[in-house]
């Protein structure tokens, strides 16, 4: 039972509360018989619990036992630990006067070496100056003789170094010497201060070759003393650019060519920020602007020049962004004054170029267009003048039943092409594109507008706006109700809002970022406004043109075969469907709505669609107080009205209401004459003229006889 107390009371956390519960549980646990639902017995519970605490009680004083003997081990331990601490403590204290003492003794000694030092210094230094000014004299000596130099350093060229090194200090000591006595001896020595110069560079070169680092350091450092170490560098460049333009794309070769050549020109020179502006100095001025000479100097058209320029300037101008990474000076603009000095004399007359090959190949594509449909461009005579004699002509021909407008459709030709409104937007785009790219900023903008001003006349005036003219003249004039008027000015419509839509996006995309905030800004959008609403004008009058044919035939046609029979029939005995001339219009009628749904589009077609709507329905309105109604041709009457709004129902809610109306007037000629009030006093009539009520009702048949009814209600 200990064990298990220690393992109950061991537990982390301890709860004591819960401790009890479980000592009393296992008690009636133990107690309780099988199948024994009694009540709990106090007193074996009460026994339990005096146990425990008993056994409790002495497992405290077996564990306060056990701690006094821990803890008495401890105070042991604690005090040989403490011992040995203290002698630690001693035998570190020795140690650091050893050490402090050692210092000392060190500090003395090397103060002693350094004062030996300075004096070996200033004893040996005079000395190996001697030594060498005796070295150089002996050379010196050998340079006043006339014969051959005889010395080995400058006869081997093993020891080439070593010759560099005597003869750089030679040739600076002949500079002091007078002219006149030791002229020959200047001479000697520059002739082999050159000499060793030049087997410098040749050694530099070899060890190139051979990718000898090390070795063309060397050289490279002894060079750097020498007045022709530019030559070395130049030697350099001019070896590791052999060949750069043997590639077919250049350009993809570049860049690796100077990565590569940088790490090296880092490991060799000394001043490799210098080397390297000097690797591209030369590779953009020889390398490349020969290469960009050869490819514009070749014998080229217009269109082919100015995509070899731009492709060629905008790799340069990449070439470059990438060459930034390397520090080749403190002029931040380095590489794109380079780039300029290349391509100067090609952009100085780029836009006079570039607009010539555009205005041809605009010609050029409208030409072939024009030529494909074997149509020669006409000079067309529009304005006041030429529409009252349309008119006139219309009247006439009308009148007399004869054409005499002359009317030319081409057969339904729209000459109109999205096919070559892209082509001609391909080119303009290219256009755009180079010159934002090689136009000067301040020539920028005004490039832009001149390039504008060439796409406005080629597609919207040489081919949109003379297709619209031409459609204008093609809309036919009704002269006769035998054939309703063909139109395909819609389909004109459709692929000139189409056309205008893509210059719209061009303008947008390409022309407003060269020109905003800039002079040009305003004449070029005035530029264009103009024209597009000029074209938009001559649209709005070729759609009033259509509306008005549309009418005109509806209104001939109802005349000539509408028969006055047909609201008047003398029989009851008749079919109530729509008359064989309603349901003709309305056959063509849908298939107008159905041509303007497909051509027009945005709030255009609502407004044409409603105007239709509202012509067909005064035409429709004066064809009915033609007439005269008895009650039988009342009823053909309302049917031709519902077939009608049919046809006219998607048309608007004006043109709904319009017909509702108009219907409820065809109402007035069916009722009885003492109903006319009541019909009159209705929602759909009430706010109508009284005049407009009275026409109606006097083209019922019995108006005459039922008239003194009729007033009287």
């Amino acid at each position: 039972m200990m064990q298990q107390y220690i393992k109950e009371l061991e537990q982390e956390p301890f709860d004591a509360e819960e401790f009890v519960e479980r000592l009393a549980w296992r008690t009636i646990a133990e107690t309780k018989t099988e199948g024994d639902e009694g009540d709990i017995n106090p007193s074996l519970l009460h026994d339990s619990f005096v146990q425990a605490i008993k056994d409790l009680t002495l497992l405290q004083e077996r564990q306060q036992k056990k701690c006094e003997r821990l803890e008495s081990v401890v105070r042991e331990d604690e005090a040989m630990f403490f011992q040995e601490i203290y002698t630690l403590l001693e035998q570190n204290k020795q140690s650091i006067d050893t050490f402090q003492e050692l210092d000392s003794k060190i500090n003395h000694v090397a103060t002693k070496v350094l004062h030996l030092g300075d004096q070996l210094d200033s004893v040996n230094g005079p000395r190996a100056r001697v030594v060498d000014a005796h070295k150089l004299m002996s050379h010196l000596s050998e340079f006043l003789s006339n014969g051959p130099l005889t010395s080995s350093i400058f006869n081997d060229p093993y020891r080439v170094d070593e010759a560099a090194d005597v003869i750089q200090k030679l040739f600076l000591i002949s500079q002091d010497l007078p002219s006149p006595k030791f002229e020959s001896v200047k001479r000697k020595i520059e002739r082999t201060y050159s000499d060793i110069e030049k087997a410098l560079i040749e050694d530099f070169v070899r060890a190139m070759s051979k990718e000898d680092l090390i070795r063309m350091k060397a050289i490279a450092n002894v060079l750097s003393q020498f007045k022709g170490y530019s030559q070395c560098v130049d030697a350099y460049i001019d070896q590791s650019q052999m060949g750069c333009l043997l590639s077919k794309d250049i350009f993809a070769n570049l860049l690796p060519l100077c990565k590569h050549n940088y790490e090296i020109i880092k490991e060799v020179f000394n001043n490799p920020e210098q080397v390297m502006a000097k690797f591209v100095l030369n590779l953009y001025q020889l390398k490349l602007s020969d290469y960009v000479e050869s490819r514009l100097s070749s014998k080229v058209g217009s269109y082919e020049y100015l995509q070899i320029l731009y492709e060629l300037y905008s790799k340069t101008n990449q070439f470059s962004s990438e060459l930034s990474v390397y520090n080749l000076g403190s002029d931040q603009n380095y590489l794109t004054k380079l780039t300029t000095k290349i391509f100067n004399k090609y952009i100085n007359d780029y836009i006079q170029i570039e607009l010539k090959c555009l205005k041809e190949r605009c010609t050029h594509n409208l030409q072939k267009y024009y030529d494909s449909k074997s149509h020669q461009k006409k000079q067309i005579q529009s304005g006041g003048f030429q529409d009252l004699r349309r008119d006139l002509q219309a009247v006439i021909g009308t009148r007399a039943n004869i054409n005499i407008a002359q009317i030319e459709n081409y057969g339904g030709e729209t000459f109109l092409a999205e096919e070559l409104a892209i082509m001609i937007l391909q080119d303009t785009k290219h256009a755009f594109l180079r010159c934002q790219l090689l136009s000067r900023p301040e020539d920028k903008s005004s490039n832009a507008s001149k390039i504008l001003t060439t796409l406005v006349n080629s597609l919207l005036i040489e081919h949109v706006d003379y297709a619209v003219e031409l459609g204008l003249h093609a809309i036919p004039v009704v002269e006769g109700a035998k054939n309703p008027p063909v139109l395909y000015f819609f389909t004109i419509v459709h692929q000139c809002n189409n056309i205008t839509h893509l210059v719209e996006k061009q303008f947008m995309d390409l022309v407003l970022p060269l020109i905003t905030n800039t002079p040009v800004y305003n004449e070029c959008i005035q530029k264009k406004k103009f024209v597009l609403e000029d074209m938009e004008r001559k649209v709005n009058l070729g759609l009033d043109r259509c509306l008005n044919a549309v009418t005109a035939w509806m209104k001939l046609y109802l005349q000539a075969e509408q028969k006055k029979g047909d609201f008047k029939p003398e029989t009851d005995d008749f079919d109530t469907v729509a008359s064989p001339a309603c349901k003709a219009v309305c056959q063509y009628i849908s298939s107008i709505i159905k041509q303007m749904k497909t051509n027009l589009d945005g709030n255009n077609v609502t407004a044409v669609l409603e105007e239709l709507g509202v012509r067909l329905h005064r035409t429709i309105y004066d064809h009915m107080l033609q007439f005269q109604y008895n009650t039988a041709g009342a009823m053909v009457a309302i049917c031709d009205l519902n077939e009608y709004r049919s046809c006219t129902k998607s048309l608007g809610p004006l043109v709904i209401e319009l017909f509702e109306t108009l219907h409820a007037l065809c109402n007035l000629l069916l009722v009885k004459a003492e109903n006319l009030h009541q019909v009159c006093s209705e929602d759909s009539l009430v706010n109508l003229e009284k005049s407009i009520l009275d026409n109606f009702i006097q083209l019922r048949t019995d108006f005459k006889t039922q008239k003194l009814t009729i007033f009287k209600v």
